[in-house]
């Protein structure tokens, strides 16, 4: 046992050789127009959240589990807002009993306009003969006139109605669409990073149940000196090799640098570069071939991105891109 104690650590230490050297040769011998950083690929996080507070009935997906876009992870108990449902779905039910009382004061109010009218015009026949008094006729032009009055107003109750209904409905739709937000659903698909809280328990409005990581939106930051990275481009080509795949290439595309020099930070594996100034830049795998590998596509996992910031420059056959499905 202890004979093998100076062999573990001759190993240890040419191991550490070994992956410094491997870490120092990187973008030597590279074209003028190429080049490389280290870094470790990272993903869209999604954190899913309760809308309302509440306790939580159910968390149907486990860490590491895929989900699709639109599928239910977690349930808020709704038992409340269920009651409040019920409840707007009676008053939706009784103003359409006012309304269909409003219809038929209509139909009573417009019949008396109309015995009323006829009235009207008896009278002003007969006083044109001179069998009845100017007084009745008076009296029934003024029943005709209350006549028209009431008709308007059963019109104006149907109305009235009406815009009950339509306010009924609408609180049932918003009820509705609050019951809905307590069956947290998965914006797009992923991988459920955390469980960020637990069945039964009570959690805020706004609090975080799901964190799920968007394996379509896939992506390494690297750090760029100002010389390379005054050259690049948006959708510049780029290459990633991982460490622990290095037998495939990864084709990508730059789609971020920063606007303003900085630091670089303190996980960069090389000290020279933590010294200088730096840009950084985010490297993106196409999301048509993480969702073919999506099984495999995982984050955290360091690797070197290799860079075409000349458009002319032309990738070393080492660099075609291979991928484990063989394409």
């Amino acid at each position: 046992m202890r004979k093998s104690l100076p062999v573990l650590a001759v190993l240890g230490i040419a191991a550490a050789l070994a992956a410094w050297y491997w870490h120092s040769q990187q973008g030597v011998g590279l074209p003028a127009g190429l080049v490389s950083s280290n870094g470790r690929t990272e993903a869209e996080r999604i954190d899913i959240a309760a809308k309302f507070s509440g306790r939580l009935d159910a968390v149907l997906v486990r860490e590491g589990e895929m989900v699709e876009a639109g599928q239910i992870v977690a349930v808020l108990d709704a038992a409340e807002v269920e009651a409040r449902l019920r409840e707007a779905e009676a008053v939706v039910r009784q103003t359409e009993e006012s309304l269909n009382e409003a219809n038929a004061l209509l139909a009573q109010r417009e019949s008396e306009r109309v015995f009323a009218e006829r009235e009207l015009q008896r009278a002003e026949q007969l006083a044109e003969r001179g069998h009845t008094a100017v007084e009745t006729v008076d009296l029934r032009r003024a029943d005709h006139a209350t006549a028209v009055a009431a008709v308007a107003s059963a019109k104006a109750g149907i109305g009235r109605a009406r815009a009950s209904i339509e306010a009924a409905k609408a609180t049932v739709q918003r009820i509705a669409a609050d019951r809905e937000e307590h069956f947290l659903k998965a914006p797009r698909a992923g991988r459920v990073q955390y469980r960020l809280a637990e069945t039964g328990e009570i959690v805020a409005a706004g609090g975080r149940v799901i964190s799920l990581l968007d394996l379509t939106d896939v992506y390494m930051t690297v750090y760029l000196p100002t010389d390379a990275a005054g050259r690049l481009r948006y959708g510049a080509e780029a290459r990633i090799v991982f460490d622990a795949a290095p037998q495939f290439v990864v084709p990508a595309s730059v789609t971020f640098v920063a606007s303003e020099a900085q630091f670089t930070p303190r996980y960069v594996e090389t000290a020279s570069e933590r010294e200088k100034l730096m840009f950084r830049v985010k490297v993106t795998i196409p999301p048509e071939i993480l969702e073919r590998h999506r099984e495999i596509v995982k984050t955290g996992v360091p690797g070197v991105a290799y860079i075409r910031i000349d458009p002319e420059t032309a990738w070393p056959e080492a660099f075609a891109v291979r991928l484990p499905d063989g394409s």
